[in-house]
């Protein structure tokens, strides 16, 4: 005899097994694991670049549309840093390119879309340090630089996934040092638009927003005028390098060298733990701030590409450092540290380039520094050669003498009679071998009680990475560089 259930005893059951069948659909669908978000564009004059960060490792789909000419870019297990529900729009305007619209497409799919000018080309390429993918837009028939991943042809076709993925880490914010809000480049937004699974298309737009493309013949004027048609803007002109301060052209100025890409390094991390102020703020965790508020400046303000030698907690050797520079064929390189004394009234900053020296205070720093080489005594010759055969020594002067500058006017606001500990030269093991102008900041001391606790404030840490880019830039100025033409009349 079959046996009897009782309808209590089913609708008990039904309810036990409803929240298992439940999680077991959501398990089922794929849950974003990544953010996409900040997206930022540079308007180069021939060339628009577009970045857009991710914040790990990750792989995209791309496909380009006509009418109107737009390219879209999928990225999936991701979710946008923007509102969920809408979409979020960057206006634009230049020759090539219209507008950046960033939407959830998906529960786990971002898509940036990007609506072109006419008779506009573009390629992609990822980046690491952080995980980004570049998009950079040409006029066709423009020359173009070399592929890293190659892009799309032009056209309704849909090209072949991207499947390249990018050793990114993720960045976690250190416990010591507060994390800042993200403030996004455009401060205004406009109405955000409602999606339902995708993008609108034009066919599905209302009728009175499709005839804004529509051409209204103008009234037959009864006089003919010939208005004469504006100049079209000159290109940016280049100008040639300013001489240093000691009235000279290195060959880096002689060959007329620009400033492309910037290595950023937050001394320290990981078990090397730096300095520790008397209040327990860490070096390695202080300069990581300062060096992600720093490359944040770089890439919008001077629209140079930049990496960094570590994004998190994580230990990276002192002589893998300037090779990880020299890997990225950086322009410019910059490691960032806090100092200490054993006199804990001493402060300021100071910034070293390398050389030999004979000063014992700056082989002290440079023997605290370089504590964590792994070189031998046995490698003694070489290094040596490497310092006294470096041509980049006068271009490092330079350039530690703009950033020194820049930093001391920003301590001297809140202690008038600081001294200025200047600009000096030292053996640091993180600079020998660097193939650019590179230098080393000490951005303070953090056994000074006051220093330490100004450290701590997220304000003051913006205030010094403003400082250094500001050294940056007028380094960079220096050298030879692209400056747009002012319009006639102005």
């Amino acid at each position: 005899m079959a046996p009897v259930t009782s309808p209590n005893r089913v609708r008990t059951v039904g309810r036990l097994l409803a929240p298992a069948l439940l999680v077991c659909a959501v398990a089922g669908a794929a849950v974003p694991t990544l953010k996409v978000g900040p997206v930022r564009f540079w308007s180069l004059g021939e060339v628009t670049r577009v970045a857009i960060e991710v914040s790990g490792e990750f792989h995209f789909t791309h496909q380009r549309l006509p009418n109107p000419e737009r390219a879209f870019f999928d990225i999936p297990e991701a979710r946008s840093i923007f509102p969920v529900r809408g979409i979020h729009t960057i206006p634009v305007g230049d020759a090539l390119l219209k507008q950046i619209r960033v939407a959830q497409t998906q529960l786990s799919v971002t898509r940036v879309v990007l609506d072109l000018e006419p008779d506009v080309e573009y390629q992609t390429s990822q980046l690491s340090n952080p995980a980004r993918l570049i998009v950079e837009l040409r006029r066709k028939g423009a020359p173009a630089a070399a592929r890293e991943a190659r892009g799309p042809a032009s056209g309704p076709d849909p090209p072949p996934v991207v499947t390249a993925r990018t050793p990114a880490r993720s960045f976690t914010p250190p416990k010591e040092v507060s994390a800042r809000p993200y403030t996004p480049l455009i401060t205004s937004q406009p109405p955000l638009l409602r999606l339902n699974g995708s993008l609108p298309k034009q066919q599905d737009l209302p009728a009175f927003a499709r005839l804004r493309t529509a051409r209204i013949p103008a009234p037959t004027p009864p006089q003919v005028v010939t208005a004469e048609k504006s100049p079209t803007p000159p290109p940016p002109a280049a100008e040639p390098a300013k001489r240093d301060s000691m009235g000279r052209r290195s060959m880096t100025r002689a060959l007329g060298l620009k400033i492309g890409k910037v290595v950023i390094d937050p001394g320290h991390g990981g078990h090397d733990t730096g300095t520790i102020g008397p209040k327990g703020l860490m070096e390695k965790n202080l300069v990581l701030d300062i060096a992600l508020r720093l490359g944040e400046l770089i890439e919008s303000r001077l629209g140079a590409e930049v990496a960094y030698t570590r994004t998190d907690d994580t230990f990276i050797p002192l002589e893998k450092r300037t090779a990880f520079a020299n890997a990225q064929r950086a322009d410019l390189f910059i490691s960032i540290h806090a100092n200490s004394s054993p006199i804990r009234t001493t402060a300021g900053v100071e910034t070293y380039y390398l050389n030999f020296t004979s000063s014992r205070e700056s082989l002290e720093v440079a023997a605290r520094e370089n504590a964590s080489s792994q070189k031998s005594v046995y490698e003694l010759k070489d290094l040596l050669q490497k310092i006294a055969l470096t041509d980049k020594i006068d271009e490092s002067r330079e350039f530690a003498a703009k950033v020194q500058a820049s930093q001391y006017a920003l301590a001297a606001k809140g202690t008038p009679r600081l001294r200025n500990r200047g600009v000096k030269k030292a053996p640091f093991v993180v600079l020998i071998g660097a193939s650019m102008p590179s230098i080393l900041t000490e951005v303070g001391f953090l056994s000074n009680p006051r220093e330490e606790a100004l450290f701590n404030k997220p304000d003051h840490r913006q205030k010094v990475a403003e400082a250094i880019f500001r050294g940056v830039s007028q380094y960079a100025d220096s050298l030879s560089h692209f400056q747009v033409a002012q319009k006639a009349g102005n």
